[in-house]
């Protein structure tokens, strides 16, 4: 019987970025200096396949701080931790690891600039993602109100619009932030911003390359955990820009759901990406299995090189 064929293009970039690659290496870093277990607050990123393979070399996963003994390393994740935090491991002499992006560490650091100069911000987020409670830690809470859509922005009341500043995570829409920042900047002419975009470089690539690809294909799959902002921001700016199937890929379980309930015949453009949490593996496993079922085209669909790359801390690069 002959296969259909499909036409799958790859987007590139695509999956870990440099942020995700260094906290990983920390965690694996951290297990080779002072031996397992090593414990990590909060999932490191925010995907159960890392995690389970960082579980598996002595890495143990905790909530908060006190679940772990003083005598063993405690490593903060990617997204970035309050400074209550931070104080709390210090107050139990424990070795504490940052394994906190640069480009989070740049937002906390924007925030607490602008509390020292009096101004009161609005960070633009989702309410309850980590990385959002670790930049509102930065600064005492009334100092800093959470927008979470172009409603909060249009109806927030702030006590001096002479002194206000904003900043935003950084795995946010760069569409919807665009919108929300535009009401902020038209109600408060002299709110001010980070000098540079907070949103980071590996999003916004990845929702170009999703962007481009949508022109494409009919259908685009994303790799990526329920609970990843980068990765369900994939889905969205799909959809946004008229795919007609956006499927979030959890796991290889639902990826087996996908493929069984998949018509190539109304859809034979297929766009695949992954988001910045999200390891190769199971886009290559997903490609391996298409190619069970279907004559495959692969097309690289590449939009632009990532050569980024942040150093460890220091506590780590030293013998």
């Amino acid at each position: 019987m002959k296969k259909n064929n499909i036409n799958l293009y790859l987007a590139s970039p695509r999956g870990f970025c440099a942020g995700v690659d260094r906290a990983v290496k920390i965690v694996e870093e951290t297990i080779k200096k002072f031996g397992s277990p090593v414990y990590v607050r909060h999932e490191i990123v925010h995907n159960k396949d890392v995690v389970n393979s960082l579980a598996k070399l002595g890495a143990v996963f905790v909530e908060e701080v006190i679940e772990a003994p003083v005598d063993r390393p405690i490593i903060f994740s990617a997204h970035g931790v309050a400074k209550s935090v931070l104080k709390e491991a210090n107050e139990r002499q424990m070795i504490s690891i940052d394994a906190t992006c640069p480009l989070v560490t740049k937002v906390h650091n924007e925030t607490i600039k602008h509390y020292n100069l009096g101004r009161h911000i609005l960070l633009v987020g989702h309410r309850n993602h980590p990385e959002v409670t670790g930049t509102m830690g930065q600064v005492p809470k009334d100092f800093v109100s959470l927008i979470e859509t172009e409603e909060d922005a249009l109806n927030i009341k702030v006590k001096s619009k002479e002194k206000l500043a904003y900043a935003t995570q950084t795995t946010l829409s760069l569409d919807d932030t665009k919108n929300i920042l535009e009401i902020l900047k038209s109600r408060f002419p002299k709110i001010k911003g980070p000098n540079s975009e907070d949103i980071c470089y590996a999003t916004t690539n990845r929702q170009k390359a999703v962007k481009s690809m949508s022109k494409l294909c009919d259908t685009i799959l994303v790799i990526g955990a329920k609970n990843s902002s980068n990765s369900l921001r994939l889905v969205e700016v799909a959809l946004a820009h008229g795919v007609k199937v956006a499927q979030l890929i959890p796991d290889e379980e639902t990826l087996d759901q996908f493929l069984s309930k998949f018509d190539s015949l109304s859809s034979p453009n297929i766009g695949l990406t992954a988001g910045a949490s999200a390891p190769e593996t199971l886009v290559q496993i997903l490609i391996s299995k298409l190619k069970k079922d279907f004559e495959v085209n692969l097309i690289h669909h590449e939009v632009t090189k990532e050569n980024v790359t942040f150093n460890l801390p220091k506590i780590l690069r030293e013998k």
